[in-house]
């Protein structure tokens, strides 16, 4: 078996890991959500699933890596029995990785330009231009591939550096900044007069607010969320798993970058609803959140700019640490499967990349007549549920059965895999509900997207 690059420290697999999960969702979807069902009694669920669902699916995906020292489009290959044939299926790494960068790289470069726009006083407008900030930058093609290349370029350098030196290295420091960011503008949020209201709002259980946004809808975006919100199916986690020893179980470890998810989602709801509480303003879901309820929030308050500028890093942060992780998954791909130098692949993929990801750019401009979904949606929109609807939850599902079913790599050296080390044991008693009844689930949540986004 080929060496290897191997990651220089624990912390350094835990913040890698934890950086590819912990993204914009956590941010301008998750607070949102909790407020809209209810406070703690959409938490609560939300908790249930990312246990049942997410921790299982998560210690799957680093035991394939882990056990097989490759990646997805590799591992499936060395780790399944002769004569099957689930190496098929390992384009769902790159697949994947590609279509989520084709727009997440683009929604990263608004985050840079964001904190541009704040440092300069560009968003320091009376409340009713300050949308005009946003809907201008998507505009303007020139605006955006500016953007997007400077978080392109500079994503694939620390790429090129190699994993401990540039990819270890540059997120331990940017995971370390982002969560002093948001523990400083929490605490400042929470000092806010008013704030006490937006806190109830988020945390205390409103059963009436959630039975009128539906039991159903709060269960399946409670699942969903806890489910999406690892970047779990694509291989990434994968990957990560293959540069991991053998020191600690891997349920000890996902347990920790699952609880780290967790805390930066919840932080996120402790900055957002407290500070749009103070200042009477009713948040909003999706970009519209960031982008045009903040700013005009920041606007109120004393030493916006400051305060304003710390948020947007702290939101380019989390963009550019799962940009740095899904593209070192695509280097890992072409350096295990054809044998590439890292900086063969790194160029290649650098020039790929910048053209996958136009579409997304001109979508919002010169190819906006294209609305895959009918009118108001955009090349965005397409891109997004490719990924979020269709291969990430078919790739659990794989990642499920590849490693519970006696037809794949199966129970017995699964488990023996992820029990290997000191810690926490995975769960045995749980096989009839992970090779019966999760895969269920997973199938139900690829019928679930095409059923909002269709019927």
């Amino acid at each position: 078996m080929a060496q290897r690059e191997h990651l220089a420290s624990r912390l350094g697999f835990l913040l890698l890991s934890a950086g590819c999960a912990i993204g914009l969702g956590n941010v301008w979807r998750f607070p949102f959500i909790t407020g809209k069902y209810g406070g703690a009694v959409f938490l609560v669920a939300y908790l249930i699933f990312l246990i049942g669902m997410g921790l299982p699916i998560l210690i799957m995906e680093f035991s394939v890596g882990r056990a097989s020292r490759l990646n997805m489009g590799r591992a499936f290959k060395a780790l399944e029995p002769e004569g099957t044939k689930w190496h098929w299926f390992g384009w769902f790494s790159l697949a994947g990785s590609y279509i989520l960068m084709m727009f997440y790289i683009p929604v990263a470069g608004w985050m840079l330009y964001y904190v541009f726009a704040t440092i300069t006083g560009g968003l320091a407008l009376p409340p009713d231009q300050v949308p005009t900030v946003f809907t201008g930058m998507l505009s303007n093609p020139w605006l955006m591939l500016f953007w997007t290349l400077l978080v392109s370029m500079s994503c694939f350098y620390v790429c090129s550096r190699g994993l401990q030196k540039g990819v270890e290295r540059v997120v331990k420091i940017m995971m370390a900044g982002l969560l002093f960011i948001m523990v400083g503008l929490a605490v400042y949020a929470l000092s806010l007069p008013g704030a006490t209201e937006g806190l109830k709002f988020y945390l205390v259980p409103d059963f009436q607010r959630a039975w009128d946004a539906g039991i159903l809808s709060l269960l399946t975006d409670a699942m969903n969320q806890a489910f999406f919100t690892l970047s779990i199916g694509i291989g990434s986690m994968c990957i990560f798993g293959s540069y991991l020893n053998k020191t600690n179980t891997l349920t000890k470890e996902s347990a920790l970058i699952v609880s780290l998810d967790t805390f930066v989602a919840l932080t996120a709801g402790l900055i957002i609803f407290p500070a749009c509480f103070a200042f009477g303003v009713k948040p909003d879901a999706g970009p519209s959140l960031i982008f045009i309820t903040l700013p005009n929030v920041f606007n109120e308050m004393s030493f916006g700019i400051f305060w304003g500028t710390l948020f947007f890093i702290f939101m380019s942060a989390a963009a550019l640490t799962t940009v740095i992780a899904v593209l070192e998954n695509i280097i890992a791909y072409f350096m295990d499967s054809y044998g590439w130098e890292r900086g063969k692949a790194v160029k290649f993929n650098a020039v790929l990349l910048t053209l996958l990801t136009l579409p997304c750019i001109l979508g919002f401009s010169e190819w906006s007549w294209i609305q895959p979904f009918g009118e108001g949606s955009c090349i965005m929109d397409l891109e997004d549920f490719i990924i979020s609807n269709n291969l990430l939850p078919l790739g659990s599902l794989l990642f499920c059965l590849f490693c519970c079913s006696r037809y794949g790599w199966g129970w017995d050296k699964f488990v023996e895999e992820a029990d290997e080390g000191s810690g926490m044991q995975f769960p045995k008693a749980i096989r009839f509900y992970l090779t019966k009844i999760l895969p269920i689930i997973l199938l139900a949540l690829f019928a679930q997207g095409y059923i909002q986004k269709f019927l």
